[in-house]
């Protein structure tokens, strides 16, 4: 009897109020050492993470878009971590600044210039512009026209320098220069049609009182034209004309001479409806080129060789990027990486956020189905320029 009474009581103490809560407080105490536990134990384990992660770990796109930001000097000094960042740093590495697009208002004194690096648009007030046509430009500077007045003069829209050339009535402003205003070896050049027989050469330079202009035979089937493309290389003015040949003059030895140089050879379709407005021709370490892009295809870049006396494809620029619009164009060298082996056009899109460019490593247009029908823009609105180093100074 008794040890039933000891088994029923300690059955009722099971249902004790004192023996519940001393139960209930028991498991909380066991609840809280494992959850303590387990945090600290996954705690442990994201600092294990952590401390196996390095810099080194970050995605290649994050880490060139960071190290593509950094000054010269800064990504000399980060290119000293590792492998990979001496690697990605080199290849974003900025040694030449890309040109920033340049555009002509029909109205009002607003100018943008849209940097295709960064891919922002600034604006500066230039009145001193009123009334006038761009020409070229090479070295950060300006060559301009105005129609009414006939007056040509050299401007940086940086500066704000002007430098006043003497009048000169031009039929349509197709002229070139060969540097800077600002050094003495600056020298202008433009090339008009008198007949099939005789090209009219003026040329002149900052300083002179009066343009030079000279009749000079001329070679048959070169036609200059409003299309003409100028480039000075190696002392000598390049003009390639609307069919394609190549007429060269000296400007010391005061010689024009059109190269038996057979035009490049194009697919039949380059030839539709405006293909003359989208062609382009620069230089680049001595050597011509020239663009030919057509609606519905890739464009085609060709190299002057000067031994063969030939024009050749190109399949790749080497690491160079092209800066193509219809006055002038440019070339640089040591962009960031994602830029080097493109040409890139004077056409922006999605609302000023990405410049159209055709990439000779995929061989593909960047936007997609970007092929640009010249036809539909006019060909003087904008014009690549070299910006100044800080633009900030010039707000």
């Amino acid at each position: 009897m008794s040890g039933k009474r000891k088994r029923k009581l300690k059955l009722d103490m099971r249902h004790s109020p004192r023996f519940q809560c001393r139960i209930s407080t028991d498991l909380q105490d066991m609840l809280s050492d494992t959850i303590t536990d387990n945090r600290r134990a996954v705690d442990e384990g994201k600092s294990e993470n952590l401390e196996l992660q390095s810099w080194a770990d970050l995605p290649a796109e994050l880490l060139e878009l960071i190290l593509s930001r950094l000054i010269l000097a800064d990504n000399i000094r980060a290119s000293s971590v590792c492998k990979r960042w001496h690697s990605v740093a080199s290849d974003v590495r900025i040694v030449s600044q890309s040109p920033w697009l340049m555009y002509f208002p029909k109205f009002g004194d607003c100018y943008e210039f849209y940097d295709p690096v960064q891919r922002k648009t600034y604006t500066l007030e230039l009145p001193e512009l009123n009334g006038s046509r761009v020409c070229y430009t090479k070295d950060g500077w300006l060559l301009l026209y105005r129609p009414r007045t006939h007056r040509v003069f050299f401007f940086n829209p940086f500066t704000r320098e002007l430098i006043k050339l003497p009048r000169f009535e031009m039929t349509y402003q197709i002229v070139a220069f060969s540097c800077a205003p600002t050094s003495p070896d600056c020298v202008l050049f433009t090339v008009k049609h008198v007949s099939p027989t005789v090209v009219a050469i003026s040329t002149c330079y900052p300083g002179a009182t009066e343009w030079t202009t000279i009749n000079h035979p001329n070679r048959l089937p070169f036609v200059s034209s409003i299309w003409n493309k100028l480039v000075f290389c190696n002392g000598l003015f390049y003009c390639l004309s609307l069919t394609g040949w190549l007429g060269v003059f000296d400007p010391v030895e005061c010689i024009w001479n059109v190269l038996a140089v057979p035009p490049p050879k194009c697919p039949e379709n380059f030839f539709a409806k405006n293909w003359w407005k989208g062609k382009f021709m620069t230089e680049h370490g001595g050597d011509i080129l020239v663009i030919y892009t057509c609606c519905s295809e890739n464009p085609i870049i060709f190299k002057l060789d000067q031994t063969l006396m030939k024009w050749e494809e190109m399949r790749t620029l080497d690491g160079v990027t092209l800066f193509a619009s219809f006055l002038s164009s440019h070339s640089r060298t040591d962009l960031i990486g994602i830029m080097r082996n493109n040409v890139y056009f004077s056409k922006v899109r999605f609302y000023g956020k990405r410049c159209i460019s055709f990439s000779l490593d995929d061989y593909r247009y960047y936007p997609r189905k970007q092929c640009h029908d010249w036809g539909e823009q006019d060909p003087f609105e904008n014009i690549w320029i070299e910006p100044p180093k800080d633009f900030s100074v010039c707000m």
